[in-house]
């Protein structure tokens, strides 16, 4: 299970990490966060096991999905590799509230 960062904080500290949004392309038309990169959860997975994401390893990592789960599970599987990775606490919907 990977840490959580609340979005408060998350907002606070946004300049030190590369946040990578894991949903599917057409769940951003609702909004994103501003700067994050697009990285559906199966890309980033496969990404980061065939080491073509290595420039963001020395980096701090936020994932972020709609509610929290898949955001969840690309940070653990990120940080299996090596990554230094959290997740945004309760998705997108928690940045927006």
């Amino acid at each position: 299970m990977a840490d959580k960062i609340p979005a408060n904080e998350l907002r606070s500290k946004k300049e030190d990490f590369v946040i990578i949004d894991v949903r599917e392309s057409d769940e951003i038309a609702s909004g994103k966060i501003e700067g994050s990169v697009h990285m559906p959860l199966g890309l980033t997975i496969r990404n980061a096991k065939k080491k073509q994401i290595e420039n963001l390893r020395s980096k701090k990592i936020c994932t972020y999905c709609g509610t929290g789960y898949r955001g969840n599970i690309a940070a653990d599987e990120l940080n299996k590799e090596g990554f230094n990775a959290v997740t945004l606490d309760g998705g997108y919907s928690s940045w927006t509230s």
